[in-house]
């Protein structure tokens, strides 16, 4: 906003307080210096710096930030920015945060208004910022002067901001600022120039907001026209405060040219002696900024300096209006130096007009000789005299003559020494023109009897000279080492050849010895250092050189600062040189006091990458340290924090917050075998430097030791596991290549730790696939490809061990679990039952015939696996287990000897899963078992057994249908005819109610046959030998045959000779009868073969019991000899029945083959 009049020595019109302000801060800020240009361009990894800084966890650094942003001209800013909006997005995101501090948001403010258009979608921020009570009003003016930077992005909020002007519930101070904002717009606000006019007119509106107005108007050119009347009315309103009539003349100045119908009436103003003095010295000073169009009224101001009358301080203001005239001012120079050398006015009143002298320039080359004779004038005061010396110096080379004049000013001992520096620092305006007196400059410098404040304050001028010989530069370089000159004259004087630009080219060498010099002073070397990074492409060749300053722990901290900030002007830092900068947080003097500076500084040299981004994570008071630790950024700041060690010799402070932040992150993270060497870095970096946070990472990396061992160890056992895995998978696929691993105990128990083999024996899954590829042979002797579920009966009835319950089979033992006997008489059904169990189980089954388990049942089991379980224990645990559940089917069909050791086998394997059946018979079953006793059908039961056989029965037969069913009940009508002898009725109801003889009478009934029940088997083998002679020609060599199953039986073998009767074999098979079948199985090597047996026990005891038949002697002697044996139960059972068969048959026959 508007800055209070006030005496000066400069043309300082009412300047606006943000432009103050921001000049203030940037002025302040540690990387600014009068001597640099105003509006550096900016390179991209600074750019990169500054909107990494705006992510920082210290709202300094983004104020700070912000502030350098504010030094670029926004077309430069556009040019380096590749996305100008994401820097206004995150900019708005920090000036809405109410948690940053307010000028931290004030700052941000201003940045949105020099992005231009990028802006625009957050003016409404920035009008929301402006209407907050509760930030400071001078913030919040900075705001509204961002508004007015924006120019015709502006525009769709010109009306808010009009409103905002309007407000009268809004602060003054900030609706004044909201007026300026307006002013600067420019022609963007012109629909709006009649709104501001109104305000200014409008006389109970807020004098301090009219005033503004005033001053918004003034900046609007000629669009201002129609409204100077107004402005001029205000001036002249002597109700309004002096103060606020004085901005309003301020606007009348700026408007210049657009205003000369109005001149008189303000130069009437000055010469009006009825008027306040003090409006009148505005009104000067506004004549002063009108130029050539002032002249005519020159002579007006001069009375009004001259007029004793006016106070001296007002007088001065008119003074120092002459000086804006320049050229127009030229006649009255003459005048201006008498008013000088008048000792009547008072000395301050001098000075005012004075600095006049100093502004005037080229204009007063025709009075050097004077201003020469009034410098040289001991009797006028020093700082009068000062002011002639810089108004000599702004002549240029017409000032050369008289150099020495200025340098025995500057000499004077008589002077203050702040006079005689003031006058120092116009000496640098002389530049090239002072390089033929450069030996007496330097004399001058080296002058221990001067002051060093003014030797320093004239030491820029060596940076002013341009071209210069080698002898000369080395006159200058001679001078930066003369140790007998102080340190702050050298420094000053080594800064400013900096700003020789390439001139300074072939001697860039020498200033890079200048700051390798270990005999220079620190502060010296550090200001070559700073002119190196001015000197910008000129010192690219020299990169290296710096960079090997910044990394030499020898070198004094400051000077390696300076260097690592000169080298980031040439170049991106790289991290190991950003701790070189942000070490001075760490110093003592730094420490908690604008600390953030630093930080900044490493931002904006280190192009804000992400490991700079990480480095002050950890580094340089960040606000508070991570506390989450994942892998991949503890990894990536442990590689950052390795970096940084490399820059931080020779920087202890830092080095131990660096060492306490590397430990930090070593323990809390958790790291990988591949993570050693990094952490074996920083253990050794740590060591060496005797750091006790060494002990911290050497646990961290013993912890990764012991971890890689478990790992390792964890790896071998998943790769052995997955191996294994594999192996287990592939089994099925390859039973005969893989086995080995599986079967083989030495190559099990080695190759598989242990842990293998307990695993193959307790997982379940395991355990199935060690006999999946084995299910066909295990269920070979099942027969369940000639098995048809659908014709079980499951009706049959079973006695429940202990409580001799009844009930279903099916429901006593649903599954098999435990171990089981079964037992039944002959045709009951208990292979049915368990052909029904195996076919309808998930789990692994074998079906043994008992007959197989004559070697023992784990030997009929390896043989069911083609000899491939050799481990006979291995299979045992895995019974033991209940890996497989094992069905044996006919113990009463084997020796006592195999049923021996078939009972050892059940009592050894009492966890196992195990059923037998049998007939009854007389032994001591296993002591684990429970045995369950099949019963016949009852008289319910036949009926319905007969009826279901139906949809069994051959599609060809006879009788079908109704028919069949009629049959049936014909046929068990008549068998169990309650008339017939009770024997009789007695034999046919045993006969009926066993399932295997009620099937084949229901065969022969759809056949057409009456069956006989005493004389079934003999019934159909009738029927087959019949079919048999028609087929063949020859009867069927039942003698032979019966021979041949008879030593199949004392063998216990259960295979037919296929090789000796395969015609009879496949007329026994023939669908019409079923009484042998043919399945497959496999030898031991796996290869499939086919084998014939007997549908069931019955059958091949009707062929067993022709060995018993007649009278001859061995007949008798068989009849003797199996009389006790179990495998011949049957035969004596049925011969009761059937001892005439023998010569029924043979008659039968005979008269078959007379037919």
């Amino acid at each position: 906003m508007l800055n209070t009049p006030r005496t000066t020595r400069k043309p300082s019109p009412f300047y606006l307080f943000p432009f103050t302000l921001l000049l203030t801060l940037l002025l302040c800020l540690p990387w600014v210096n009068a001597q640099k240009p105003a509006n550096p361009q900016p390179q991209p990894w600074h750019i990169n710096g500054i909107v990494a800084a705006l992510d920082d966890s210290q709202d300094k650094v983004k104020g700070y930030a912000f502030d350098k942003l504010a030094q670029y001209k926004p077309q430069d800013l556009k040019s380096a920015l590749k996305k100008p909006e994401d820097i206004a997005g995150k900019t708005a995101n920090i000036l809405k945060n109410k948690n940053v501090n307010v000028s931290v948001r004030s700052s941000a403010a201003l940045a949105l208004g020099n992005l231009g258009a990028s802006a625009q979608p957050y003016i409404k921020d920035i009008l929301n910022f402006l209407k907050d009570e509760q930030v400071n009003v001078y913030v919040r003016g900075s705001a509204a002067v961002a508004l007015g930077n924006l120019g015709a992005s502006a525009q769709p909020y010109i009306r808010d901001i009009l409103n905002f002007l309007k407000d009268e519930q809004v602060n003054v101070y900030v609706r004044g600022s909201a007026a300026v904002a307006l002013g600067n717009l420019g022609e963007t606000a012109q629909p709006y120039h009649k709104d501001i006019a109104d305000i200014l007119k409008d006389k109970q509106a807020d004098v301090y907001v009219r005033a503004s107005a005033a001053v918004a108007l003034g900046k609007l050119g000629k669009a201002t026209q129609p409204y100077l009347k107004d402005i001029l009315d205000f001036l002249k309103d002597e109700d309004v405060d002096v103060y606020f009539r004085g901005f309003a003349a301020q606007a009348l100045g700026n408007l210049g040219k657009t205003t000369p119908s109005y001149l008189q009436d303000v130069a009437d103003i000055l010469k009006d002696e009825k008027v306040n003095a003090e409006v009148r010295a505005f009104v000067a000073q506004a004549l002063g900024n009108l130029g050539e169009a002032a002249q005519p009224y020159l002579k007006d101001i001069l009375n009004f300096l001259k007029d004793r009358n006016v106070d001296t301080g007002i007088r001065g203001f008119a003074a120092e209006s002459l000086g804006n005239l320049g050229a127009s001012a030229q006649l009255y120079l003459k005048d201006i130096l008498d008013f000088l050398k008048d000792e009547s006015v008072k000395s301050y009143v001098r000075r005012f007009a004075a600095s006049a002298l100093e502004n005037l320039g080229e204009a007063a080359q025709p009075y050097l000789q004077d201003i020469l004779n009034f410098l040289r004038d001991e009797r006028v005061e020093a700082d009068i005299r000062g002011s002639a010396a810089i108004a000599l110096s702004n002549l240029g080379e017409a000032a050369q003559p008289y150099i020495s004049d200025i340098l025995n000013f500057l000499k004077d001992e008589q002077v203050k020494p702040s006079i005689r520096g003031n006058a120092a620092e116009a000496f640098n305006n002389l530049g090239a023109s002072a390089q033929p007196c450069l030996k007496n400059i330097l004399n001058f410098l080296k002058d221990e009897n001067i002051e060093p404040s003014v030797r320093g304050s004239a030491a820029p001028i060596l940076g002013n000279l341009g071209q210069v010989t080698q002898p000369d530069f080395k006159d200058i370089l001679d001078f930066l080492k003369d140790e007998q000159v102080k340190p702050s004259v050298r420094s000053s004087a080594a800064e400013s050849l900096g700003n020789l630009g390439a001139s300074a080219q072939p001697y860039i060498k020498d200033i890079l010895n200048v700051l390798k010099d270990e005999q220079v002073k620190p502060s010296v070397r550090s200001s070559a250092a700073e002119a190196l990074g001015n000197l910008k492409e000129a010192a690219t060749p020299y990169l290296k050189d710096i960079a090997d300053i910044i990394q030499d722990e020898k070198v004094d901290a400051g000077v390696r600062s300076s260097s690592a900030q000169a080298l980031g002007n040439l170049r991106k830092l790289q991290v190991y040189e950003v701790v070189v900068i942000l070490n001075s947080v760490y110093e003592p003097n730094h420490q908690n006091v604008n600390f953030e500076t630093w930080r900044f500084l490493a931002y904006f040299f280190g192009g804000g990458t992400n490991d700079v981004k990480t480095l002050l994570k950890w580094l340089g008071n960040p606000q508070s340290l991570p506390t989450q630790f994942n892998y991949e950024d503890s990894k990536k700041t442990l590689k950052v924090l390795r970096d940084a060690w490399i820059g931080s010799q020779g920087l202890e402070r830092l080095q131990q917050d660096l060492a306490t932040k590397i430990a930090r992150v070593a323990r809390r993270a958790s790291w990988k075998p591949q993570d050693i060497p990094l952490l074996q870095n920083h253990y050794n970096n740590l060591k060496k430097g005797g750091y006790n946070q060494a002990d911290t990472v050497h646990s961290a990396i013993h912890d990764v030791v012991i971890g890689r061992w478990l790992s390792l160890a964890q790896n071998i056992i998943l790769i052995h596991a997955a191996f294994w895995l594999a192996l287990i998978f592939a089994y099925p696929k390859f039973p005969h290549t893989l086995a080995v691993f599986f079967w083989n105990p030495w190559i099990r128990k080695i190759l598989g730790v242990g842990y293998v083999g307990f695993l193959l024996t307790w997982v379940p899954y395991f355990r199935r696939q060690l006999f999946e590829p084995f299910k066909p042979s295990l269920l070979a002797d099942a027969e369940l490809e000639h098995f048809d579920d659908d014709a079980y009966f499951p009706e049959s009835n079973v006695i429940i061990p202990d409580s001799k319950e009844i009930k279903a089979l099916t429901q006593a033992l649903p599954k098999i679990q435990g171990q089981i006997i079964l037992e039944g008489d002959s045709g009951l059904g208990k292979s049915m039952f368990l052909r029904h169990v195996v076919a309808n189980s998930k789990r692994i089954f074998v079906y043994l015939p008992a007959q197989k388990c004559d070697k023992g049942v784990i030997k009929a089991i390896q043989n069911k696996m083609h000899g491939q379980a050799q481990d006979a224990g291995f299979l045992k645990n895995l019974i033991y287990s209940g890996a497989i559940d094992i069905c044996i089917d006919g113990l009463n069909e084997v020796s006592t000897d195999t049923r021996a050791k078939i009972t050892d086998f059940v009592d050894r394997s009492f966890r196992g899963n195990i059923i037998m059946t049998t007939q009854p018979l007389e032994w001591i079953p296993p002591s684990t078992t429970k045995t369950y006793y099949l019963q016949p059908l009852e008289s319910h039961q036949i009926d319905l057994f007969l009826v279901s056989r139906q949809p069994k029965l051959l599609k060809d037969a006879k009788i079908q249908g109704k028919y069949y069913k009629n049959a049936c009940i014909r046929y068990l009508a008549n068998a169990l005819n309650l008339q017939q002898p009770p024997e009789e009725l007695e034999a046919a109801q045993r006969i009926l109610s066993n399932p295997m003889d009620l099937t084949l009478v229901a065969l022969m009934l759809s056949q057409g046959n009456t069956p006989d029940l005493f004389r079934l088997q003999e019934q159909q083998y009738n029927q087959m030998a019949e079919e048999f002679w028609y087929k063949w020609k020859y009867e069927f060599p039942l003698e032979r045959f019966s021979q041949a199953v008879y030593q199949m039986r004392l063998n216990d073998e259960n295979t037919l000779p296929a090789g000796q009767f395969p015609q009879e074999l496949q007329a026994l098979a023939d669908k019409k009868y079923k009484m042998v079948v043919r399945r497959q199985s496999w030898d031991r090597e796996g290869k499939a073969q086919k084998e014939w047996y007997f549908r069931h026990d019955k059958i091949m005891d009707f062929f067993l019991m022709q060995n018993f038949l007649g009278e001859s002697t061995e007949a008798e002697t068989r009849l003797i000899d199996h009389m006790g044996d179990p495998r011949f139960r049957g035969v004596y059972t049925k011969s009761g029945l059937t001892l005439p068969f023998l010569k029924r048959t043979t008659e039968a026959q005979s008269s078959h083959r007379r037919e």
